[in-house]
């Protein structure tokens, strides 16, 4: 039992050092032996848990939209909110996290998204089921604004969380280009305009 528990310890380690290092400097400027010193796992143990780098990367990818996923679940379950508070939370939370220049670890899939969707099939496939999960939660918040008329949209839920989403992942990137917050003020004012909410 013990020697499970270590296990997995020692392989979640593995993969928040690397989430860490490589949201900085992204995926193939990063070798296996920067992760491993930086995490203190030797290195020849590293195949005993991922069969290549790639496999390294599909699951460090799926533990960081679990965990994304998780704090988007945590703002649906929040009580007492309507579906248009909810996704300004949301996306309140994204201008938090991801608008620092440091994001410590935070900004993966921006970091990541357009290197490693041309190198792996595999890193590809997380990314799109990740990012699929986000949207199909924003579709429920939307869901939630349409029910409790907090918001008014022109065109149909999964559309407007696609269009949402792909803008402040746009913003995002512009963020890090520009070295300013506007993309996220223009995307905020976007955003409102679309949900028919007032600023």
């Amino acid at each position: 039992m013990k020697t499970a528990i270590l296990e997995k310890d020692t392989r979640s380690a593995i993969l928040a050092t690397g989430q860490a290092i490589m949201s900085h400097k992204g995926f193939s400027a990063v070798g296996l032996t920067e992760i491993l010193t930086a995490a203190g796992v030797p290195k020849g143990s590293f195949y005993h848990y991922f069969a290549s780098k790639d496999a390294f990367g599909e699951a460090m990818l799926a533990a960081y939209f679990t965990d994304y996923l998780g704090e988007i679940d945590a703002i649906l379950a929040r009580p007492g909110l309507t579906g248009a508070e909810r996704l300004m939370l949301y996306f309140s939370n994204w201008r938090s996290a991801q608008g620092a220049f440091d994001c410590q670890g935070r900004c993966l899939a921006v970091k990541l998204g357009a290197e490693v969707a041309d190198l792996s099939e595999a890193m590809r496939l997380a990314l799109k089921t990740g990012t699929g999960g986000i949207i199909a939660r924003l579709v429920a918040m939307l869901d939630m604004g349409l029910a409790d008329r907090s918001l008014s949209i022109a065109d149909a839920p999964v559309d407007v969380a696609a269009s949402l989403y792909h803008q402040w992942l746009g913003a995002s990137v512009m963020v890090k280009i520009l070295r300013t917050q506007t993309p996220f003020d223009t995307a905020l004012a976007t955003t409102r305009r679309m949900l028919g909410i007032a600023s």
